[in-house]
């Protein structure tokens, strides 16, 4: 794994030095006439058939190492913001020299073919993509992603950093002002991370905490920590005076504290100050808290067109080392707040440290930009490692000029194939996890929500271990990956299986060291009572290969029996081609796993006599004259599978079954099949019979499942080589249930009471509790407690079967909103008009905005049609599992219901995980509620949603950190000024600000 990594950073590293020579030989030249191949426009014609400007002919071919996109691989091409001119000097300029980049990203790919996207993101906004491919606009005909945006180009620009969002939201800063500071602040939350922090201040004559749970600290910039912080932005309003002097204080000492805490990012730090003006520079506030080593960088934002107040703001950002910027309107807000990174680059750029950078997990899309749904189908986890690049020429060292970021993407299922998943046991896995403690990858992580319509959970980057592994209460096994330790750690664990509606109790040994070379430690989980042991055997070459291509023999898709992502030529061979291939000496140099291949040759053989076996089934009519079994399965630890079918695919009842749809049910990256790994647990011997969950919402399924594990002896030391199982329909189980029940032993051949009296109720349920066969048809597949609460309750009170608590830290809840009709969002062009007027107005006579129109300027200038709208979000939520006791084989009971007694007998089938339960019917016991598995939301109070926004978890910084550095330019900051004395005040400005605040 750690070569893989290594590989992916080295090829970042020759983007970083191809990029840095080609701009230091290259001299800026502002008449500099570059036709390049635009993303948006190449292949694009006029009305009379010729190529738009900047539109020429691109190759483009379909691919299927990047998902059969059309893709040019021999050429990149450049993709430029909406916002920004597409022929402006210094993104021309900055092509045409980055041009000599399509050198090194087909080399780069040529030595390592697994690579898949490869770009330079430009710190002047352009985004140049290897390999090439067209860029498609958005429904509303605009392309909004800019780079410098990204979390990997402003985790490899910057150093992590401290911040403190002032916001002023005294009485002029009403109307369009407040919104765009509100947007502005949004921005610049958009560019802080997982390494940094941060807390928000709006400041009149008195200070206000965005959220007054985090006074005088900061929080982590996770995206669930910024999105509750943009919610509370909303609720800001502007009124009285403006006080900046109380409101640096207070930011300059939360710093301080906060970074005395040992907490935070123990490198750069920043206020940020959003304002329509200053009347004053505060240098004496400066000069206590923050010279003479300015250790606080002072951002400035001037909202508005004004500039009386401007010289005020600028000689605050110069003195600290800081930035200034007007934003005067919405569409200024994204490119001035970009200004800042630019600042908080030139240390590490003076430094010429050449930081590589891993993001944590994020979802992408595999589909042309043109196939992107709503709904996000193709979705895959991706990680990114980049590494900026700087300007080496003399004349700019001190002003540390960034030229941008290098970086290529990393999907996550590429670390999985490079951990050999038959070695970690039926149910062992592998996971990873960021030096925050956040998971890149996990079985249990669920990035994206809803069965049918894919969508993304806007939480997944943030899932901590600690929700994932939640039994390590004490956090050692996340604290110990966290700080990158090498060790062994066990714990007795609880997982769900069959989404969620099941329960698997084992122990756990985890095993976890350090990824070198990246911030991710890795972990493994190997279940006690599985894959301590195993069987090995040898075969013939010729004797496997025989078997292993029969038509009824497939093989795990996504396991690695034999790498096929290293050459191109290799890259279109199934699994079971390239193992033909290796064996025959067609491949000697195809890098195989020699272990693996000689276990799934003796697997095949093993198992080959099998399908003489159904063969033989199939053609006895008398055994399947109904076709009432439609499959039977074999699957063996290697991720072999044999499968036959005992009617036509067109006549499946579960055409889905053992096929990529139904990812539960075949081998795959994370996991063995859900048939395999529940049979594994049942007693030697025995089945497991189950129907499946749809994902539908009335969750009726018309088939069951039995299946059984296949062990060399009867004893758990030996180990599991196998498992088989068939699937039925639902219909014919159930027949042949009814038909065993009415069978009868007794000695003189009649029965007291069978299944058709009606005084009783007959039921067929497993050992979690689910109905199988119920003489209602409506209850098969729910849950025993719902249909029969009281008799369910008795079982849990006699210990036949117990209740175990789970929870979900990944939940999605239901909530309910007032949201505006589709009509109201036809008047927002309106709203936006009239805001201007209002603004506009407002700067004309703010004497009268406190005294006779503060109440017309809080009300709608439209009537909203609200309506109550239900939403999903994220939550966290608690809910039951049931187990049967094994040792229990029959249980009878009483239950006084009140005014009757109703009577049950539960009897286990021998060999098998089913039970009998039969109920007498007479009495209702009304009063007992019905159990459920619902899941209860967890709703915190207010103080404990508090502690939980303070708390901060163990974590590890980066490494690296460029802060400050002697050399550095601080007179780049937005504009000339003589930092020796402050800017004269002009009296008008002065009088309207005092009648504004």
């Amino acid at each position: 794994m750690e070569e893989m990594f290594h590989k992916k950073s080295e090829a970042v590293r020759r983007l970083v030095e191809a990029a840095e020579d080609a701009h230091l030989k290259h001299e800026f030249d502002a008449d500099l006439q570059y036709e390049y191949f635009n993303a948006v426009l190449i292949n694009e014609r006029d009305e009379d058939g010729n190529f738009l400007e900047l539109g020429k002919e691109f190759i483009l071919e379909p691919n299927d190492h990047f998902n059969n996109l059309p893709v040019n691989v021999t050429l990149s091409d450049v993709q430029v913001p909406t916002n920004m001119y597409n022929k402006d000097p210094a993104i021309v300029n900055g092509v045409f020299w980055s041009e000599s980049l399509n050198k090194v990203f087909v080399d780069n790919f040529d030595r390592d073919p697994s690579l898949i996207w490869q770009y330079f993101g430009s710190a002047k906004g352009f985004f140049r993509q290897y390999p090439g491919i067209k860029w498609e606009p958005d429904e509303n005909g605009v392309i909004a992603f800019d780079c410098r945006n990204r979390k990997w180009y402003i985790q490899a620009a910057t150093s992590p950093k401290d911040v403190v969002i002032l916001v002023d939201v005294s009485g002029s800063m009403k109307g369009l002002r407040l919104t765009i500071a509100k947007q502005t602040v949004s921005s610049i939350l958009d560019t802080l991370g997982d390494d940094d922090f941060f807390n928000i201040i709006a400041y009149n004559e008195e200070l206000h905490y965005v959220e007054p749970c985090l006074n005088g600290t900061l929080v982590q910039a996770d995206r669930a920590n910024k999105e509750h912080f943009r919610e509370h932005l909303d609720k800001l309003f502007a009124k009285g005076i403006g006080m900046l002097d109380i409101a640096l204080i207070e930011a300059f000492n939360m710093l301080s504290d906060f970074n005395h805490t040992g907490q935070g990012s123990i490198c750069s730090q920043a206020i940020m100050l959003i304002t329509d003006g200053a009347v004053d520079t505060y240098d004496a506030i400066f000069e206590k808290y923050n010279w003479p080593d300015r250790k606080v960088r002072i951002f400035t934002y001037l909202i508005g067109r004004e500039a009386a107040f401007a010289d005020n703001l600028k000689w605050m950002a110069c003195a600290n080392k800081g930035f200034f910027t007007q934003i005067s309107t919405l569409a200024d807000v994204q490119e001035n707040v970009m200004e800042y990174l630019h600042v908080l680059s030139r240390p590490k750029v003076i430094d010429q440290e050449h930081d590589v950078v891993w993001t944590e997990a994020y979802v992408d899309s595999t589909l042309p930009q043109a196939q992107k749904l709503a709904d996000d189908q193709g979705l895959v986890l991706m990680t990114t490692v980049a590494m900026p690049v700087f300007s080496k020429q003399n004349e700019t060292r001190s002003k540390g000029i960034l030229l941008g970021v290098v970086g290529t993407d990393v999907p996550v299922k590429e670390l999985l194939k490079t951990i050999p998943k038959y070695k970690l046991g039926i149910h062992g896995y592998a996971f990873a996890i960021t030096n925050n403690g956040y998971i890149l990858t996990h079985p249990e992580l669920r990035p994206l929500y809803e069965e049918v319509k894919k969508r993304r959970k806007p939480n997944y980057s943030s899932v901590d271990l600690s929700e994932v592994e939640w039994e390590d209460r004490d956090d050692v096994l996340r604290n110990a990956m966290v700080n990158q330790k090498t060790g062994k750690f066990s714990m007795e664990v609880k997982k769900t299986v069959d989404k969620g509606k099941r329960v698997l109790v084992m122990t756990n040994d985890y095993y976890y060291t350090d990824i070198k070379g990246t911030p991710f430690s890795l972990g493994v989980a190997l279940s006690r009572g599985h894959g301590k042991y195993f069987f090995r055997g040898n075969v013939t070459i010729e004797e496997g290969l025989n078997d292993l291509e029969q038509p009824d023999v497939s093989l795990a898709d996504e396991w690695s029996y034999c790498n096929t992502d290293l050459h191109p030529e290799h890259r279109q061979m199934t699994q079971l081609k390239a193992i033909q291939n290796y064996l025959m000496g067609k491949e000697p140099l195809l890098p195989c796993d020699k272990e693996l291949i000689q276990e799934v040759l003796f697997d095949a053989v093993v198992s080959a006599p099998i399908e003489a076996y159904w063969t033989s089934l199939a053609l006895n009519k008398s055994e399947n004259s109904d076709k009432g079994v439609e499959v039977a399965f074999l699957g063996t630890r290697t991720g072999l599978s044999r499968v036959n079918l005992f009617v036509g695919p067109e006549q499946l009842t579960n055409q889905d079954f053992l096929t990529a749809g139904d990812k539960e049910n075949i081998f795959n990256a994370d996991h063995f099949p859900l048939w395999y790994r529940r049979a594994a647990e049942q007693i030697p011997g025995s089945f497991v019979y189950s129907i499946p969950f749809s994902t539908e919402t009335a969750n009726k399924s018309n088939v069951v499942t039995a299946s059984t594990a296949i062990q060399l002896l009867d004893d758990r030391k030996s180990p599991v080589v196998a498992a088989v199982g068939i699937q039925m329909k639902l219909e014919f189980f159930q027949r042949k249930f009814w038909t065993a029940s009415r069978q009868c032993t007794s000695l003189d051949g009649r029965c007291s009471i069978s299944c058709d009296d009606e005084n009783i109720n007959c039921y067929l349920i497993d050992n979690n509790g689910f109905i199988l066969v119920s003489e209602d048809y409506t209850q098969t597949g729910n849950f025993f407690g719902e249909v029969e609460g009281a008799v369910m309750n008795k079982l849990l009170i006699m210990g036949s079967f117990k209740r175990i608590t789970l929870y979900d830290y990944q939940a999605m809840c239901k909530t309910t909103k007032e949201s505006s009709d589709s009509a109201h969002s036809l008047l927002d062009p309106y709203k936006a008009f009239f805001a201007a007027i209002k603004w506009i107005v407002t700067e004309l006579v703010l004497f009268l905005v406190e005294f006779n129109l503060c109440n017309w300027w809080h009300s709608d200038l439209t009537t909203k049609a609200q309506r109550l709208k239900q939403t999903l979000e994220p939550c966290d939520t608690e809910y039951p599992a049931f187990v049967s006791e094994r040792t229990i084989k029959e249980t009878t009971g009483n239950i006084d219901c009140d005014d009757c007694f109703k009577s049950f007998v539960i009897q286990q089938i021998q060999n098998s995980n089913l039970f009998m339960v039969v109920v007498s019917n007479e009495c209702d016991c009304e009063s007992v509620l019905p159990i459920t598995m619902e899941p209860i939301e967890i709703r915190y109070n207010e103080s404990l949603k508090c502690e939980r926004l303070k708390s901060h978890k163990i974590r590890r910084r980066p490494e690296s950190c460029h802060g400050f550095h002697p050399e550095e330019n601080a007179r780049e900051c937005g504009g000339v000024l003589g930092l020796s004395a402050k800017p004269a005040l002009l009296v008008l400005p002065l009088l309207l600000a005092v009648f504004s605040r």
